[in-house]
């Protein structure tokens, strides 16, 4: 089956399929904690139950999710000891410590309180119920802060220093962790996570709203979703322009590949499709604006923009894998522009939830979002090749010295698992979603309080 492919080459697909699962659930579970912490905030604030309903909706969706999660990332943490030793015995300095601020600050925090969350509504106050879930929202956003620093040092290094043995050591912590691509890449990230649980929640408000236009808890839904997506999609693409600028600045290369430039000029044309043609050095079959790329790169017309030119052929990323997953990124970010000026000139017009086209344009948007994220990192990882750490570790140095049969084996294994497990997984959070948010049950909380006052009373005595 892989006869033709070298222990490098599976060691890589394997990492790529693993984390094109992993990311999924971080993105997804990242969006619902905010806006878990949303719903039971707004339900402290008006006592309107539908927030509450729509909260004990969304929590268990959030549980499954946020198990899966768990699991998907340590196996993608396993991977650094076996198909890619050598770079964590190089780089491992740096980035050891880096996780285990991460499991430190962020997992414990998200384990302290998860389980408040999720099982204590009845069993603690309101308030500390609420603090318990704007913890575990917190906890994700400060675990994203840590692995988008990660990842950010292996595209932008800084603060580092080699040692005799040809390790990476710190020189400077600040520089690690807040190297030059990180505000960027975090701000891009936590974005992509709110857009992607916006259309996710939308779509499922439009589901229900296709089959009842007056149920009260798939109107607050779509509602919702709908003012992000007007307000977060536009922020999206301001936030994703200065990374772009950023990446221009510190990883041109990794620019030249996605915009299909093979040669630098000035007035670059901005292609916008084509075929790269990485022999031939020529985007066959292009539509192009000329000039336009050099304004978006540059602000300027007459500027020049690095091509492929510049560096060996040895150093250029894959471009046309690249080229066309940051088309589709974008692609799909235009999308959600659209939909929330579209959602937006509909409610100015009083007919949000009676637009059956608009339903189910969003219900064709729910996972667009994760298209998106996973477009995005395959732009920002395969870009970067051949770098493990961007112009310092080949990728083709770090890999285990392990035969292809191994690693064929445990790949094979995890596409087995993977599929079973988080399909079932999958299939069970998609049964929720279709169950009807307004047959959600809402407990009398004041009987339940005077049935544990009474709980009491018989523990005393007996």
């Amino acid at each position: 089956m892989f006869e033709s492919f070298d222990a490098l080459f599976l060691a890589r697909f394997q990492f790529a399929f693993t984390i094109a699962f992993h990311i999924i659930f971080p993105a997804f579970t990242i969006g619902v904690a905010s806006y878990l912490a949303v719903l039971e905030g707004l339900y402290l604030k008006t006592r309107n139950p539908v927030y509450q309903q729509l909260f004990r909706y969304w929590v268990k969706i959030f549980a499954v999710a946020f198990g899966m999660g768990v699991v998907s990332g340590i196996v993608m943490s396993y991977q650094f000891g076996t198909n890619w030793s050598v770079f964590s015995d190089k780089a491992g300095p740096v980035i050891g410590p880096l996780m285990g601020y991460e499991v430190l600050t962020a997992f414990f925090l998200e384990a302290g309180f998860l389980g408040v969350m999720l099982f204590g509504m009845n069993k603690v106050g309101e308030k500390l119920h609420f603090f318990a879930t704007l913890m575990v929202a917190v906890g994700t956003a400060i675990s994203a802060f840590w692995i988008l620093s990660v990842n950010s040092w292996m595209q932008t290094p800084a603060g580092y220093a080699m040692n005799d043995v040809g390790q990476f050591v710190v020189t400077d912590w600040f520089e690690v962790v807040f190297n030059p691509s990180f505000p960027y890449r975090l701000a891009h990230m936590l974005l992509a996570a709110y857009l992607t649980v916006a259309f996710v929640v939308g779509a499922v408000g439009a589901w229900h709203l296709l089959k009842d236009k007056t149920n009260a808890a798939a109107r607050k839904m779509f509602s919702m979703a709908m003012w992000m997506a007007l307000i977060v999609a536009p922020l999206q693409v301001l936030v994703g322009d200065f990374h772009g600028l950023n990446t221009q600045e510190h990883q041109p290369a990794k620019v030249a590949a996605m915009e299909g430039h093979f040669h630098t000029e000035a007035r670059a044309p901005l292609y916008l499709f084509g075929v790269p043609n990485q022999e031939t050095a020529e985007v066959d079959y292009a539509l192009k604006v000329p000039g336009l790329a050099s304004i978006i790169l540059k602000h300027d017309i007459d500027a020049e923009v690095t091509g492929l030119d510049q560096y060996p052929r040895e150093d250029w990323p894959p471009v046309v894998t690249v080229f066309w997953a940051f088309r589709i990124m974008v692609g799909v970010g235009m999308l959600m522009v659209l939909a929330g000026l579209w959602s937006g000139f509909q409610r100015l017009r009083g007919k949000l939830y009676d637009n059956k086209t608009l339903l189910r344009f969003s219900l064709f948007m729910g996972p667009m979002g994760f298209v998106a994220v996973i477009a995005g990192w395959i732009v920002t990882e395969v870009g970067r090749q051949p770098w493990v750490v961007y112009g310092l570790l080949r990728t083709a140095d770090a890999a285990s010295p392990i035969d292809k049969a191994g690693v064929a084996g445990s790949l094979i294994a995890f596409i087995v698992v993977y599929f079973l497990v988080f399909g079932a997984g999958t299939f069970y959070i998609l049964r929720k979603m279709a169950g009807n948010p307004e047959q959600v049950t809402i407990p009398d909380y004041a009987k339940h309080k005077a049935t544990m006052a009474a709980e009491r009373i018989y523990d005393e005595e007996v």
